[in-house]
């Protein structure tokens, strides 16, 4: 019975998703593609990389313990990589071929060969990483160690930059609470944004000596968790989880200067500098804001995705945005491939 529960479930979704794919063409901005399902996965999925030259999408398997990897263009699945553990957040690194999974398990974040996926190394921070951004201007890969992600609880976390060539530690920033989610860098300036959840603000650092230069509070809800950044127009985009909300923040003052709702569950946001838009995915729908100017946005579609599809990933090159599906009683596990329509689309 349960199983033709599930598979109704997802026929109905499906069926929801193509017919607002068919009003997408009319104007939406976002289409629906495809589906991948991903048979016998149960629990969530964390978050993506890519190797876009290569023409593969990775995927965290959080509560499998695996590594999913899939075609990128047409979504199809590829391989299953084991013994994980816990894996969070994916690096792909085009220069030396071999990916950065973190890991929030015992056996510390993994080191792989991009062809084999054999595990060649380990990263050795606290243990207990789960957040993990890559900063392109300076080579370093940031992460989040510590706190209740550890395998022994810890009421610390700490935001540890590691060099991307070498795999050594450069340095690391402790915050007095065991939650701290999301990282972005300022690519042409010197600061790095980190959400520290468990206090409710965004703390600020130097991008080089990781040292604290500010924090801001954020008034419009707790847990800060997802984050993204508009440098051009020096606005910073953070989701809240209690309640769920998307804020956009002043970076020259750290003052927010507008908010909206934002889908339960939303575990994926990302700023589309190209269409000026932002993408937020959790339960049910993609919400999707458009960007008028730097202090005014509007809410323009709630795309239907399913239950469960909660992290989304966006590679402008392809004009494409993923979203995962967690699998349970309700919702087959799988992946879902949008095209990102261009803002003049009539």
């Amino acid at each position: 019975m349960k199983a033709n529960i599930r598979t109704v479930a997802t026929v109905l979704a499906l069926a929801a998703s193509t017919l607002l794919s068919n009003v997408a063409v009319a104007g939406e901005p976002l289409r629906l593609l495809s589906r991948t399902d991903l048979p016998g996965y149960d629990g969530d999925f964390d978050h993506f990389g890519a190797d876009v030259k290569g023409n593969r999408l990775f995927l965290a398997g959080e509560d499998g313990g695996t590594l999913e990897v899939f075609d990128l263009r047409s979504g199809a699945h590829l391989k299953t990589v084991k013994g994980m553990e816990t894996p969070h957040a994916i690096h792909y690194e085009p220069k030396t071929n071999r990916l950065f999974v973190s890991n929030s398990g015992a056996t510390l974040s993994k080191v792989l060969d991009g062809k084999s996926y054999a595990v060649t190394g380990t990263i050795k921070l606290t243990p207990g990483a789960d957040v993990m951004s890559y900063d392109a201007s300076s080579r370093r890969l940031w992460f989040v160690t510590g706190g209740k992600n550890a395998p022994t609880k810890m009421t610390k976390t700490l935001v540890t930059q590691v060099d991307v060539d070498s795999g050594k530690t450069l340095g690391e920033t402790a915050f007095d609470t065991d939650f701290t989610e999301g990282i972005v860098a300022e690519q042409a300036g010197s600061r790095v944004f980190v959400n520290v959840a468990g206090k409710g603000e965004v703390a600020v650092l130097d991008k080089k000596t990781g040292q604290p230069l500010e924090a801001w509070q954020i008034k419009e809800g707790k847990d800060n968790s997802q984050i993204d950044l508009d440098e051009k127009n020096k606005r910073l985009f953070v989701i809240t989880r209690k309640p769920f909300k998307l804020v956009v923040i002043n970076t020259e003052t750290g003052q927010s200067v507008a908010s909206f709702d934002a889908p339960g569950r939303t575990n994926g946001m990302m700023f589309d500098a190209k269409n000026r838009r932002i993408y937020a995915a959790g339960d049910d729908y993609v919400a999707v804001f458009q960007q008028h100017d730097a202090d005014h946005y509007e809410e323009i579609a709630r795309v239907p995705s399913e239950k469960g599809a909660k992290t989304a990933f966006l590679v402008p090159e392809l004009h494409r945005l993923y979203v995962a599906v967690g699998g349970s009683a309700q919702t087959k596990a799988g992946l879902l491939r949008y095209e990102v329509m261009p803002r003049d689309a009539k």
